[in-house]
């Protein structure tokens, strides 16, 4: 592709992301498009270039294309597409993705950027494309279509209201929703699930991470996610490079007892990973570490000034699933980050995401008083 693309109108142009100079307009451009939403959280720029680099494991299976649209020469939207070999081993080898889209409220800017990604994808025989991915499914996913309220809690989107009008005048289709749940930490279990948690509470056992032995902890993560989440839609394998990523992007931030390990009978059944929303710290850094954001990040943790959280990551192995031992699996691994939750301050969690048809995990989140304040969806074309 040319290094300058004319698109359908003589005032915009769409240029690949080729140079460090490029991906720096490339993560700029949210400051544009969310100038004026006061809700949106201004990600770390130091954090985009690594995520944006070739030392992301994704990578290893995973090639992409950036580009940045321009009106009149200001920045004003941008798009990625991407092909991930291990989503085409499980969904077809003409499957790929489109993500990263931030742009303003203007046809044509939305239609030239992408067509670019579209031709892009077309271009490596792709025919069924799906979106937006930032990158993967296990990175942040899906476009904000309710709960423009609420500011975005830590690794979630949030989107402009009109992306999703958007991406519908370009042809794209619902696929599946997601929803983010929200609970006080102060709940109480309701008595028939208190019962059940006391009838398996012999064979049960609660442990945090054992940080002497953090790699193998992480495979052990893994290990279940993996297979808690193989039968559910969109599924792909962490690989062990990205999980032990992940763990040591977290190791510094989480305290033991976020990270709850449930062993049936001695074996490692069922997970859950708990994180302080450092969205509501960001807001001040506006997206740079320097000189003192990193101090400013860690007083707030240390102090406990963080008053909200997120449950990433939850997992219960797929043997227990739909059974009376799943339940109190996954109430037990709720029950303890709640507690050293409230302990440290936090008033209320994010339980995110859920895939909208999990009908058994949204029965269990609704029995404990927790309800759907945001959804997200993820659209698809056929080219």
């Amino acid at each position: 592709m040319s290094h300058s693309s004319k698109s359908l109108h003589p005032s915009i142009t769409v240029h690949p992301v080729m140079s460090y100079r490029d991906m720096g307009k490339f993560i700029d451009v949210p400051w544009h498009v969310y100038a004026n939403d006061p809700l949106w959280v201004p990600p770390l720029r130091l954090e985009r270039r690594f995520h944006f680099s070739r030392y992301n494991p994704y990578f290893k299976h995973g090639e992409w294309q950036a580009w940045v649209a321009y009106q009149n020469g200001q920045p004003v939207g941008r798009i990625s597409a991407q092909i991930d070999s291990l989503h085409q081993e499980r969904y077809g080898k003409d499957s790929g993705h489109f993500g990263l889209l931030e742009c303003i409220d203007d046809t044509k800017v939305f239609t030239a950027l992408i067509l670019h990604a579209e031709a892009w994808l077309a271009s490596r025989e792709i025919r069924h494309v799906s979106g937006p991915f930032n990158l993967s499914i296990n990175q942040e996913c899906g476009i904000l279509i309710e709960g423009f309220d609420t500011p975005p809690v830590i690794m979630m989107p949030h989107s402009a209201r009109w992306y999703g009008r958007l991406l519908q005048e370009s042809g794209y289709f619902p696929k599946k929703d997601l929803l983010a749940y929200r609970i006080k930490v102060d709940f109480e279990f309701p008595p028939v699930m208190q019962a059940i948690i006391k009838r398996f509470s012999r064979q049960i056992k609660l442990r945090t991470l054992r940080r002497d032995r953090f790699d193998a902890e992480m495979e052990t993560l893994r290990d279940i996610f993996n297979d808690a989440w193989s039968e559910n839609w969109g599924f792909i394998p962490f690989t062990q490079e990205e999980f032990a990523e992940l763990g040591s992007s977290l190791r510094l931030l989480l305290p033991d007892e976020y990270i709850q390990i449930a062993e049936v009978d001695g074996k490692p059944a069922a997970f859950m990973v708990g994180l302080p929303n450092l969205n509501e710290a960001l807001p001040e850094l506006n997206g740079s570490l320097f000189p003192f954001g990193w101090l400013k990040l860690i007083k707030k943790i240390r102090n406990r000034e963080i008053r909200s959280g997120r449950i990433p990551l939850m997992g219960v192995r797929k043997q227990y699933q739909n059974s009376p031992v799943g339940i109190a699996l996954a109430c037990q691994v709720i029950d303890a980050p709640r507690k050293a939750g409230l302990a440290r301050g936090i008033q209320e969690v994010e339980m995110s995401w859920i895939l909208e048809d999990n009908v058994a995990m949204r029965g269990i989140l609704d029995k404990i008083g927790s309800e759907p304040y945001k959804r997200y969806r993820i659209f698809g074309k056929t080219l």
